[in-house]
């Protein structure tokens, strides 16, 4: 998190899972490696609580809803505050069943972030934006997460859409791995894009020696 720190904008932490049905091979494998360490959701925010004490850069965790229902959605909402995190994405957690967390996120003043895909509907983005208090998170393609050659023609159709309907931030993810993704991104409207997979592949090759190697790719990635 601190080779990010410096070229990073918000930083995504992912609290490990053992059926991560959005993300695709990397992360899959990511999330095997920390739960074989015996990484619980308590040390993640044990993470974000020893990098608060160098850095004021947003975190948002990405989780999927059991973690969080199996904590007590309060107690989970409430310990990830006093940890300093930011804003939350509940990947799994649909806009229409979110009345309880989205009631306890407001008391906590936690931040949310809800997903829209390439064939959410006008309607449904309204109601996505609405329940967003940080951004609106823009999938760019259909399937899962991971690297990939060109962004999806989805994508801008989306940011297209969005920007209609949409008040919030977007930010566009899954897929983005080149520093001519994002320009292309950007350029197309999205106020932000979203890395994990392409920096994920570099931790895996790399382990704890990754530091440099991440602060790089992420240098690479920022727009001037």
């Amino acid at each position: 998190m601190l080779a990010l720190d410096r070229y990073a904008d918000v930083i995504e932490l992912g609290i490990p899972f053992s059926d991560p049905m959005a993300d695709g091979r990397t992360i899959q494998k990511a999330n095997v490696r920390a739960l074989k360490a015996g990484i619980k959701v308590g040390d993640v925010f044990e993470v974000v609580r020893r990098f608060r004490e160098h850095s004021n850069t947003p975190v948002v965790l990405m989780t999927y809803y059991n973690p969080v229902y199996r904590r007590g959605v309060e107690r989970f909402v409430r310990e990830a505050k006093d940890a300093g995190v930011d804003g939350l994405i509940v990947v799994d957690l649909p806009v229409e069943e979110a009345t309880e967390y989205l009631n306890v996120c407001e008391k906590y003043g936690m931040g949310t972030v809800f997903l829209a895909a390439p064939n959410t509907s006008e309607e449904r983005l309204r109601l996505i934006d609405e329940a967003s208090s940080a951004f609106v998170y823009l999938v760019s393609l259909y399937g899962t997460t991971g690297a990939r050659e060109r962004v999806s023609e989805l994508a801008f159709d989306l940011i297209k859409r969005a920007k209609k309907v949409c008040r919030k931030p977007l930010a566009v993810g899954f897929g983005v791995s080149k520093a001519e993704h994002v320009a292309e991104l950007i350029k197309a409207g999205a106020d932000g894009v979203v890395v994990g997979s392409a920096l994920v592949e570099i931790i895996e090759k790399w382990g704890k020696d990754a530091s440099e190697e991440l602060e790089r790719k992420v240098k690479e990635l920022k727009p001037c």
